[in-house]
């Protein structure tokens, strides 16, 4: 492969003979001004003249910014999503400003020597909970990665936008993985139920697949057990793991709920698609209602014993069980897409769950 190498303009710019073929052959738009807003310059306040304008389909497939003028000869990159609707949302921008504005340590911002020592059944509990968290959340960050440079660069807002989920995933792992080694309990157990689950996100065949499993179900699920676990939380130390995860969660659910809201309303027929991933990803979630190392840690965590949870167990698992099912239909139908006629879930998993009981699966 030749690169043109022009080893004579070396001696040229030596004479001060330059090309300045860059600043005089561009279609570029001189004199749009940036103004930054009160927080600064966001990405939103650059997202104006042509630089704001997203095409429905990238002309291109290269590394070039958006809005730049692009040689003819540049390499193509062999993006395969080339489709904005594919990735887009309209709260993109906004979540990248908040996701880069609200980075935590899980070193430094969680109180580690604040943690005291806890009933041995608690602890268990805690520690069992962070291991399937500690699971869970990596496949949050594998799955964006693996999509992520096939995305085109016209959609370079959503790539970055990615990019922050990635690393606040890393960083759940890292704080459930530390909690569960930081006060005598250790690593629990892993289940093949959650391995499932996290293989079919990983095995989906398309982007919007993957998204749908991931941001809408399985995220949406984790965000309802960090809302549970910062109820539950057995002292100040889980309460703040579990709050500042809770924060960058909700973010990718809104993401992911707003995308496939967006890919949608281009393309209504894709509805049944999208009927279809979900009905796959709600046969596992029904396992998840039925394994005890995610049921049980919860009702420990709840009543503060075992024997207190045997007491406790049908009511605590009720709530759970009543705010995952109910939540996750909620972003549904803000997503646009009413499952609730045509759930994958046994009727004792939606009962309970307003609407959720017509045309549930048995």
């Amino acid at each position: 492969m030749s690169l043109g190498l022009d080893l004579s303009y070396l001696e040229r710019s030596a004479r001060g003979e330059f090309d300045l073929g860059w600043l005089r052959d561009t279609d570029t738009e001189w004199g749009v001004r940036a103004v930054p807003s009160k927080t600064g310059l966001t990405m939103r306040d650059i997202f104006i003249g042509s630089y704001g304008e997203v095409p429905e389909h990238a002309p291109l497939r290269t590394m070039a910014p958006r809005g730049s003028d692009v040689a003819p000869d540049v390499p193509d990159m062999g993006y395969t999503i080339n489709d904005k609707s594919e990735v887009w949302s309209d709260n993109v921008l906004d979540l990248y400003e908040e996701a880069v504005s609200r980075q935590w340590s899980a070193t430094r911002d969680i109180p580690w020597g604040d943690l005291a020592p806890l009933d041995p059944d608690v602890e268990h509990a805690m520690c069992q909970l962070a291991t399937v968290l500690s699971e869970v959340e990596m496949v949050a960050a594998d799955f964006p990665a693996k999509w992520l440079w096939r995305i085109n660069h016209d959609f370079v807002e959503a790539k970055m936008f990615l990019c922050t989920q990635v690393m606040d995933e890393a960083r759940h792992t890292e704080v459930f993985r530390k909690r569960a080694l930081a006060n005598g309990g250790g690593l629990g157990k892993a289940t093949a139920v959650v391995e499932r689950f996290l293989q079919l996100i990983l095995d989906a065949d398309s982007y919007d697949e993957g998204s749908a499993l991931m941001h809408l179900l399985g995220e949406g699920i984790v965000l309802s057990l960090f809302r549970a676990g910062a109820a539950l939380a057995p002292s100040p130390v889980e309460q703040q793991i579990f709050r500042l995860c809770m924060q960058d969660e909700a973010r990718h659910v809104a993401y992911g709920t707003m995308h496939l809201r967006y890919r949608l309303e281009r393309d209504p027929s894709m509805a049944e698609d999208f009927h279809a991933y979900l009905d796959k990803g709600e046969e596992i979630m029904a396992m998840i209602f039925t394994t005890p190392e995610i049921v049980e840690p919860t009702a420990i965590l709840a009543a503060g014993s075992v024997e207190a949870a045997r007491d406790l167990g049908a009511a605590a698992g009720d709530v759970l069980r009543l705010q995952i099912v109910g939540d996750y239909l909620k972003r549904c139908d803000h997503a646009g897409l009413d499952r609730r006629g045509r759930l994958h879930l046994p009727d004792a998993i939606v009962q309970g769950v307003p609407g959720a009981m017509a045309g549930a699966a048995a």
